[in-house]
Order: structure tokens, then sequence, then C-alpha cells
């Protein structure tokens, strides 16, 4: 089924409260005209976020529900995920906050994965308050990885620019024993995967940048990217996939060589999201690409900094929306076309 795009639900998770989620989701829905793009739940507490509409003097208006058969489409649903209250201070990192930007984390991937929303789209959390006996996962993917089907790996994305990683948060020391060639073959075949059926990029062209410095100078200065990298992009090329590489990372983007492929995969962390946010800080989305649900985030982080003082740009949270709306048509679109092909008739003589 086809959904219209007001009833496509776009679930929430408020992240750390004291940062400036609340602020960039209340301040993207401000706008009417989102409502008829979509319709948001928000997994947290309407009383709550009322209060914060107010010291934000946002003119979101906000619909309180108990249950998710309770939405209203072309509303901003928030479901009462909690009743108690508790203290708000902006810009502290505090354990019990923390235990609420999870609380509403694993309900809003809970009905992500029963089908009860159709896309997440998650606020910033603070990865050093959320850690619990009963949650003990560096940030939002590698959960999502464990309760939802495929092979998660970041993606990071404004407009034609789309960066993966090998790697995401490891120690920079432990880097080079990750980096086998099962786990290229792996990362590589989800990106692709993900460019044709998220962004609709029938032959997609790859670039894998080196891990060492000049990408080894021939041994000089590691050994990885001539033993493990690049026979393993040989292997995949000869097998049909356009990967390149590997380029040397320290002139790739000076080179606006990103601009010749669909997407580049970093080997760690850094090496890919310096330039991408060095390109695109405020406007770029964090999707977690190979999964078989949708989820997106923006680029930021919970800024503690500027947390409550009405400062926060929500560009980047406005365009993770938009993302997701995007993907989750595209990914509607492919599988028509993927699991119904068009016959042709045989010639007749």
């Amino acid at each position: 089924m086809v959904k219209k795009a007001e009833n496509i639900l776009v679930g929430i998770s408020v992240g750390d409260l004291n940062g400036i989620g609340s602020e960039v989701v209340l301040k993207t829905f401000e706008d009417p005209r989102m409502l008829e793009l979509c319709t948001p739940v928000i997994f947290a507490n309407v009383r709550m976020l009322s209060f914060l509409r107010k010291s934000f003097e946002s003119t979101a208006l906000l619909h309180g529900i108990d249950k998710l058969d309770q939405i209203v489409l072309g509303k901003i649903n928030v479901l009462n995920l909690w009743r108690d209250s508790f203290n708000l201070e902006y810009g502290v990192a505090d354990d019990i906050v923390g235990s609420y930007a999870i609380k509403s984390f694993v309900a809003a991937t809970k009905a992500l994965k029963e089908g009860e929303i159709d896309v997440l789209v998650t606020a910033p959390i603070n990865k050093y308050n959320i850690q619990s006996e009963e949650f003990k996962f560096p940030g939002h993917t590698d959960y999502l990885n464990q309760e939802l089907e495929g092979d998660a790996l970041m993606l990071m994305v404004n407009d034609s620019l789309r960066v993966g990683l090998f790697t995401d948060h490891i120690p920079v020391t432990e880097v080079s024993k990750y980096l086998t060639e099962k786990l290229i073959r792996q990362k590589i075949a989800t990106v692709k995967q993900s460019l044709m059926q998220d962004f609709k990029i029938s032959k997609p062209k790859i670039a894998v940048l080196g891990l060492n410095p000049h990408c080894g100078d021939h041994g000089i200065i590691g050994k990885e990217d001539d033993e493990v990298i690049r026979p393993t992009i040989k292997k995949l090329f000869d097998e049909g996939t356009f990967v390149f590489g590997p380029y040397a990372a320290d002139s790739f983007f000076g080179n606006n060589s990103q601009e010749k492929f669909d997407a580049v995969i970093a080997c760690y962390h850094d090496q890919g999201l310096i330039p991408f946010k060095t390109l695109s800080f405020g406007n770029g989305v964090n999707y977690t690409a190979g999964l078989n649900k949708i989820r997106t985030s923006p680029d930021h982080g919970t800024a503690f900094e500027i947390a409550g003082k009405n400062q926060a740009d929500f560009n980047s949270f406005k365009e993770a929306v938009y993302l997701a709306l995007d993907i989750y048509k595209s990914r509607m679109e492919y599988a028509q076309i993927t699991e119904k092909p068009l016959k042709t008739k045989e010639k007749q003589f």
C-alpha cells in the first residue's frame, strides 16, 4: 500500500532534555506545512513538552495521547510515555535525564520494529549519562543493530555527499585490527545496496579512503592498504561492484574528488566525519543504513553550551525528517520494482 504523505508516521525519540533536542523538534514542526508531509509522534510527556514549548516561545500545538492507536493524523502527537516529573537543568549531564532519553528511544525503536510508526528520527543523546545495567551501548546505532534486521552502517548525508564508515565508535589504536576482508566486503555491500534502494542510484560508484598517510606509501608508513584494502577492492571490482581506491585521505576532499562518486567510505570515525562536518555542518544527516527499518538523526550532539538559550539551529533535524521521508518513499518504489518486475511478451513469429 502506498501511503499518502500525511499518513507517514514519523516517530521521534526526544533525546537528552537538558540539551537542545526538544528545542529543535518543536521548532521543526512549528511550520504547518510539515504536517502536510507527515504525522509526527514524539515519545515523551505532553506536559513536559508543553512547558518547554512555552520557554522556547514555540507556536507548535501539541496533542497528547496515551496509546499509539490514538494518533491523530496531521497533528503533533506526543505519546505520554511517563507520568512522573523530574527536574531539568539545561546544559548539565544528568543520569536521571539520560535514563528518560533512553526510555524514549527504546520505546520508539519498539514501535518502529512492530510497524506502529513508519520511520524513526532521534534527537541527540549524551553517550555518558545513558549507560545503565539495562542499556550498555555507546549510542543509537549499536542498539538499533541489535534490535532490527540487517547490518547497521553510519552514513552521513548532505544532498549528493554521502560518507560511510568501515568502523565507527572504536579507539583509533584498534582500527587496523578490525579492517579485514570480511568487514570491508560487508560494509561496501551495505553501502551499495543502500545507494540503490534508498537513493535510487542503479549503478553506484563508491570511493574508499586509505587507512595510512598516503595509503602507506608502498608499505613504508603501513601495510594495511596494500595487503588488505587494495586487494579486497580489486576483488569486488572484478565481481561487478564499482568501487575504487584506496585514495589518500589527506587530499581527497580538498580536490573535491567526492563529487565523482555516489558515496565515500572512510576507515574510521574522524577520518570521515571531520571532512563531512566541515563541508556540511548544520545541514547534514546521520542515516543508519543497512537495516530493514529507517532511522535518521541530526549531525550534531546535545550542544549543552547553548541549551535553553533559544539559539539552536533546527535545520539539521528538519533535514533528518526530510531524508527519512524520502528514503521511506524510495524503499516503497524499490520494493515494487524488484518484487514485481515487468513481464515482456514473447515475440510471435
